[in-house]
Parts: structure tokens; sequence; C-alpha cells
């Protein structure tokens, strides 16, 4: 993670593939899925580590507009709003405190079995916003045209409430 070349190296050799299967999303890494490892803590910070290089979101960006042009797509991302989407139909900055948005995680990971830190788990999101917003490439901020939701005291269902009336 730490050389810049390697990994841009390796990320010019890498084919995404994003399908669907049986109605789920299959994230396909030089054909192979690769779901069961995106949601990872781990996969999680090393994609802000290395997000800084120039080559990465080259790469990145050329291939979610790519997905974005060829169908119809909700898409998720630190910078799709402001870099890759600027002129999406609808953009929404959704957001949670870092100890909920820790709390969430947990939960996940500990209903698959993972043993985790509530505590490493929110300073780890508080220091990958940090190294986001700060990153000289696209970094994370709200687009000026995108909608503000705090999820922080909403259950899913009133999340998924909210944005398809907003999407209605």
């Amino acid at each position: 993670l730490a050389d810049a070349e390697a990994v841009a190296l390796k990320c010019a050799e890498a084919d995404i593939t994003i399908r669907y299967e049986n109605g789920v999303q299959v994230v396909l890494l030089n054909g192979e899925n690769v779901n069961g490892f995106l949601r990872t803590q781990e996969v999680g910070n090393a994609a802000s580590t290395i997000s800084v290089i120039g080559k990465v979101r080259e790469k990145l960006v050329e291939l979610q507009k790519k997905l974005a042009a060829e169908s119809n797509c909700v898409m998720d991302g630190r910078d799709i709003g402001t870099c890759v989407l600027p002129n999406a139909q609808l953009k929404i900055y959704l957001t949670a405190s870092s100890l909920v948005r820790a709390k969430r995680r947990y939960e996940e990971l500990a209903a698959k079995g993972e043993v985790c830190n509530l505590e490493k788990m929110r300073t780890d999101i508080e220091e990958r916003d940090y190294r986001d917003m700060h990153r000289e490439i696209s970094p994370l901020r709200q687009a000026e045209d995108a909608i503000l939701i705090d999820s922080s005291d909403m259950t899913v269902e009133e999340v998924i409430s909210r944005i398809i009336s907003l999407v209605k």
C-alpha cells in the first residue's frame, strides 16, 4: 500500500466488472467475485490509503462513468456527486456520526462472527474521513446541489423512505 508506483501498475492491470446475478450485484476483479471483501474494515482503510494516488482515481472514475453510461444505476462513494457524476439527476450526501457508523459496522461484522473493537472502528472511521476530506485529488465533500441526509437518528426504513420520496 505504501508503494504508489506498484499500486498504479496493479490498477492498470485490473479488470473490474459489475453485473447482477439472481438480483444481487456482483463485483468481479479479473473475473473473481470479490463481494465478500468489499465491506471489510481492512479493504475500506486500504481504499482510503490508495485513493490519493492519481492513477487509482483515474481508473476508478473511468470505470464508474462507464457503468453509469451503460445502465441506470444508484452509485455510492465519496466523490460520486462531485467528480464522477457531477450532472446526476439526484445527489444525496448521506452521513451519520462516526460513533453511529462505527456501531453499525460493528454490528454488521459481529453478525458475521468477526471479533471487533468498537472504539478502534470509530478511530479508523474518523481517520479515514480526515484523509478523504484532505486528499488533493477528488476530496470528500458534499456537492453544492446534493441533499444532506444525516441518518444518525434514523432507521434503515426511514432512510429508504426519505430517499424514495426524493427520487419520486
